[in-house]
């Protein structure tokens, strides 16, 4: 208790005031920046050289460790952990980082790892939900109005667009992309991209079944605009000629915004695109093209 003591010591008494949520028996180490108006629980750890933003809530027994860096209106909760080391044998504990954007909820156990090289990081956007025990390795990045889902586990590397939706126990190869809006169905293993607006086959790996309609709804496009995407998904998974020609084919066919977002993505994959699984008995033709099934 004595770095507390060390902590409190040096407060103004505005900032005593301010400080009034600070249970007790957390730690917080004189190096550390708080905001204003934040609750940190019993038996929390804030070591030196983290900012916590304006109103957060930092819960019982959670580690913010060194070089972490919370938004504003953030909840961190029991036990998560974030700013340790990465799990990298070549890390050679050197300053890296760990950046979390505004209203952001990080539940129970979650774990999210520094850089693993000198001034590196692993972000966070603004407006995610974290699951309990999901883990971000070294490096991630992960976009806006992200949820990952229960279990989750993304390796090193990692790119999240934003609005993508990770179910629960899925797992994210090193390196491999995740494009904007798509879905990653339960326990989904991904070791090539995911190309946006996709959604995975449930228990599958590097598979996509069709569009990811709901996410598509609900983020405001149109039947349009959806029709477009399923047309364009249609001749690049179901057509016989490579993915490179089927690209070519759908940029001189389609001029939608959300086509040519799907056509650059697919263009700068490196690892190459998940590739497609025809659906079981009963369920819909994904990649249909009439307007009902958008």
């Amino acid at each position: 208790m004595e770095e507390q003591t060390c902590y409190y010591h040096r407060l103004t008494n505005e900032e005593r005031t301010l400080a009034a949520n600070i249970h007790p028996t957390a730690v917080v180490e004189p190096g550390a920046k708080l905001g204003k108006e934040i609750t940190v629980g019993p038996f929390a750890y804030i070591q030196d050289d983290v900012e916590i933003g304006d109103r957060c809530v930092i819960g019982p027994h959670v580690s913010l460790l060194r070089y972490t860096r919370l938004g504003e209106n953030c909840r961190v909760h029991s036990g998560a952990t974030l700013g340790d080391l990465p799990q990298d044998v070549a890390f050679k504990d050197e300053e890296s980082y760990v950046r979390i954007g505004d209203n952001c909820t990080i539940r129970e156990g979650v774990t999210i790892h520094r850089g693993t090289k000198a001034g590196t990081l692993t972000e966070v956007g603004r407006d995610c939900l974290l699951m309990a025990y999901s883990h971000l390795a070294h490096n991630v990045k992960v976009g806006n109005k992200v949820i990952i889902s229960n279990g989750a586990l993304l390796a090193g590397y990692a790119e999240v667009g934003d609005r993508v939706f990770i179910s629960g126990n899925c797992l994210v190869h090193q390196f491999t992309r995740i494009g904007r809006l798509a879905m990653l169905s339960g326990g989904t293993a991904i070791q090539k991209d995911v190309p946006p607006f996709c959604i995975t086959r449930s228990m599958c790996s590097n598979t996509v079944m069709g569009l990811n309609v709901v996410g598509l709804r609900r983020a405001g496009y149109t039947s349009e605009e959806r029709l477009y995407l399923k047309r364009a998904l249609r001749a690049l998974y179901r057509s016989d000629i490579t993915v490179s020609q089927a690209v070519n084919r759908i940029e001189a066919e389609f001029s939608s915004a959300l086509v040519g977002e799907l056509c650059e993505f697919v263009k700068d994959s490196k690892r190459g695109i998940c590739k497609f699984v025809k659906g079981s008995k009963g369920e819909p033709a994904l990649f249909g093209n009439s307007p009902e099934e958008t």
